[in-house]
């Protein structure tokens, strides 16, 4: 395939028949084998055969000294003892990770001082353990991969079955604000590392028994859990099985951030516009697991995917139904516009300064002029680089410490830019477009959207430079074609624009809280389904 193949078929889809999974109500079908991933319900080979658990102690214990290398790591711990002073058997669990306190108060002391003969694995959970979240295992992998999560096992001489119970006491970061996402009204906590954190945070605010929390390995050969947030007949049952068809196929060394899950799941992993809203606001993941999407928490990453998005998902601010509606919808408008100046400020000033001189008054190109009178570079070379530098100083203020990155950006934003106009590296005009281009990127609510901006402005300026207000046409033409042509889970990217769907809630405009929960721009056919049903 050559590129300009590629191109046609692969990032705008031109002239290429859509078989991705689809979610839209018009369209119908089983969906596809994402990729090479495998589809659901199809045997994990890894996984096929449980691994029985050995009768004898002795042979258990040596087996679990040469996988965990006890001769030179010494942080798995066993302990071997006598049930009710007659049976051997051997306690397993990590140190640091487990809670000793928890296994010497409730499971050593209750087994050794146990009062009769029968030491079947389920007649001990409920006559003796007296830690509540307990069951019984019989896959000697499934229980070692409990242990290396914090909890901790139960061998018993001559038996098939062993114990877990869940004794995790390893330290974690505290629930503190929301760094990202800060708002003036509304919750301040933000997620954790901690996997059980988030979803409790989460069940704090969504009190529904159709709440369904999945936990599930992630992939990664770190064997990292996930969880899988959704409501039971809210959301689509098809979007959860694309969601598991995907995640069995992320085959990593190391998952270690909600981002890699991002990257091996997404639909186009080649476009820069993001396709999961990534949230670090429990009331945000919440919010849009009532509205049927998909929540996606990592263990060890305090960020929570969402899924399926639109442009107006990632367009969206937490505080907007926090905020009266007039305020509310004067921000939305402000956001937008902020979105629109900082894509096509630049590019539409260049494209009239180069091509299009009749347009602008006499007194605004003798400013022009003058501003640029002493500056050597060509104004599009001028443009690109104050572009480049506002970039650098942008993510300069972000690797650095909190005061220090304020000290840089007014560095940046007021020194730099006086001392390159006054040395006649730059134009005052030229600064000044930069600076409102670089303010109406910061109106964004989500990170990645912000760089995806980013991206079009600098495409949309090269376009400006070669041709004109018709470049600027050309490149806005196909980055819609791009977004058109995006799916999130099977949801077109700009629906409920393209394709036209049902909505009963304005989207530039901040609509009644009345419809925020009952109805939103996924409008899948399950919903509609259901509203029928209701009718």
């Amino acid at each position: 395939m050559t590129f300009s193949d590629r191109i046609k078929g692969g990032i705008f889809a031109f002239d290429k028949g859509d078989d991705r999974f689809e979610l839209n109500e018009t369209e119908s079908g089983e969906p596809p084998v994402f990729g090479k991933r495998r589809p659901v319900g199809a045997a994990d080979t890894r996984a096929d055969i449980p691994e029985r658990i050995p009768r004898s102690i002795e042979k258990l214990q040596k087996e679990l000294e040469r996988r965990f290398s006890s001769d030179v790591d010494h942080d798995l711990i066993m302990r071997r003892f006598l049930i009710a002073g007659r049976t051997p058997a051997l306690v397993v669990f990590m140190n640091g990770m487990a809670d000793d306190a928890k296994v010497n108060e409730f499971l050593l002391r209750p087994l050794i001082r146990l009062e009769g003969t029968d030491t079947d694995p389920k007649a001990l959970l409920n006559g003796a353990v007296e830690i509540a979240e307990s069951a019984t295992e019989r896959d000697l992998s499934l229980a070692l991969d409990s242990v290396l999560g914090g909890m901790t096992a139960v061998f018993i001489e001559g038996q098939r079955e062993c114990i877990l119970s869940e004794t995790r006491g390893f330290e974690k970061r505290a629930v503190e604000k929301a760094e990202n996402e800060q708002v003036v009204r509304g919750p301040k906590e933000g997620f954790t590392e901690s996997l059980r954190t988030n979803i409790t945070l989460i069940r704090r605010i969504l009190c529904v028994p159709d709440l369904v929390v999945r936990q599930r390995a992630s992939g990664g050969r770190n064997n990292v859990k996930l969880a899988v947030i959704w409501r039971r007949g809210v959301t689509d049952e098809r979007l959860l099985a694309e969601v598991e068809r995907r995640l069995d196929g992320v085959d990593l060394a190391a998952v270690t951030s909600s981002g890699m899950l991002e990257q091996m799941t997404e639909d186009c992993p080649l476009s820069p516009i993001p396709q999961m809203l990534s949230t670090e606001r429990p009331d945000r993941a919440a919010l849009h697991v009532m509205r049927g999407r998909v929540c996606i928490i990592l263990d060890g990453c305090p960020q929570a995917l969402i899924l399926p998005v639109t442009f107006f998902t990632l367009m969206d601010s937490p505080e907007d139904i926090y905020m009266r509606r007039p305020l509310g919808t004067v921000l939305r408008v402000v956001r937008f516009t902020g979105a629109v100046v900082s894509v096509l400020l630049p590019g539409y000033f260049l494209a009239l300064a180069l091509y299009h001189q009749g347009v602008l008054s006499t007194e605004v190109l003798s400013t022009v002029i003058a501003s640029r009178r002493m500056v050597f570079e060509p104004i599009g070379v001028e443009m690109l680089i104050l572009l480049l530098i506002f970039q650098m100083i942008r993510e300069a203020g972000q690797r650095v410490p909190g005061s220090i990155g304020q000290a840089i950006g007014i560095i940046g934003g007021l020194v730099m830019g006086q001392a390159a106009v006054t040395a006649n590296l730059a134009s005052s005009v030229v600064l000044i477009i930069v600076a409102a281009s670089g303010l109406g990127n910061f109106c964004v609510p989500d990170y990645p959207t912000q760089i995806a901006a980013s991206y079009l402005r600098l495409a949309i300026v090269i376009a400006a430079w070669l041709g004109g207000l018709l470049g600027i046409v050309a490149a806005a033409l196909l980055a819609v074609a791009h977004a058109a042509g995006l799916k999130s889970f099977g949801v077109p990217f700009l629906a409920p624009f393209a394709p036209r769907t049902f909505r009963t809630k304005p989207l530039v405009l901040r609509g009644p809280l009345s419809g925020q929960a009952a109805d939103d721009e996924l409008n899948t056919a399950y919903d509609r389904r259901i509203r029928r049903r209701e009718q």
